[in-house]
């Protein structure tokens, strides 16, 4: 398959690769120094966002944020440029629900087609393609995408109709938040009473307690590594749509408000290109 991959960061580099080992023709843009070895695998890189698009029958975004989406497709040499009917769109970046559903009507209005498919999983799970892949768009689209989905996750799920992978990852997004929050008191609080965090972690992980958070983002905080496998301010991002979100349902989020807030003075103190579990520092 012709797959044009736009947005080559922590986790789409490894995601890429795994596209150009699974056979497929790979269709690149904005290489740099750390991302040249896509090309040296094979991909070819482009000049545009509109080149990929021509050159692609797949067209897979991986980019931090809605305006960032909003550029890469409709912008000055936009994806949308080089789109012609039949083409398939995918935004697997973590963005707003509701404009997901504008982008798509713009795209399908093209005679194409868009599927939204957020990730979680993290550089981890982008590097061993064992990434939580949920999916908004039509049945027929989805499978369509599934076997380009399978080389880079393992739990892919068809959510519902567009924007529906979008509110998935924002209620993933508050259920880590929450439990990164929830472990980094834990361990502060073991750490102040004057256990051993390191211990602790390790009974807790044989009980009710037990969490992927406090599996690998305990481990960091007990070693004080917080290099990023998913920054602090793509997180907070992540709230904020959330909170927005919240606003327009007219719903209470009183947890997720409160480690948005967190997050707020975490990156005031310049956390915020530090892993999202560096929140325990803050502490």
């Amino acid at each position: 398959m012709q797959v044009g991959f736009i947005g080559l960061g922590v986790m789409g580099r490894p995601m890429a690769q795994h596209l150009i080992e699974a056979g497929h023709d790979l269709y690149v843009h904005r290489v740099k120094p750390v991302s040249s070895h896509l090309v040296e695998s094979g991909a070819v890189a482009c000049d545009t966002a509109a080149e990929v698009a021509k050159s692609a029958e797949v067209i897979i975004l991986m980019l931090p944020d809605t305006p960032d989406v909003e550029t890469v497709l409709f912008g000055q040499d936009g994806v949308q440029q080089g789109l012609s009917s039949g083409k398939l769109v995918i935004d697997m970046s973590s963005i707003s629900p509701l404009v997901t559903r504008d982008f798509a009507a713009r795209v399908e209005a093209l005679g194409c087609d868009y599927l939204d498919a957020p990730v979680s999983g993290g550089e981890v799970g982008a590097k061993a393609a064992s990434l939580t892949i949920m999916v908004g768009g039509k049945t027929e689209v989805f499978e369509r995408a599934r076997p380009l989905f399978e080389r880079m996750g393992k739990n892919i799920t068809l959510i519902g109709g567009v924007g529906d992978g979008q509110i998935a990852k924002v209620a993933n997004q508050i259920v880590v938040a929450l439990n990164i929050q929830a472990v980094s008191e834990a361990l502060r609080f073991a750490q102040k009473a004057g256990a051993d965090p390191a211990i602790v972690r390790k009974a807790l992980m044989g009980g009710f307690a037990a969490s992927r958070v406090l599996e690998v983002h305990g481990e960091r905080m007990i070693k004080g590594t917080f290099e990023p496998g998913f920054r602090m301010r793509l997180h907070h991002k992540d709230l904020s749509l959330a909170m927005e979100s919240a606003r327009l349902l007219e719903l209470m989020l009183p947890n997720a408000a409160l480690v948005q807030q967190l997050m707020n003075s975490a990156l005031a103190k310049g956390l915020g290109d530090k892993d999202h579990s560096a929140l325990f520092e803050l502490l």
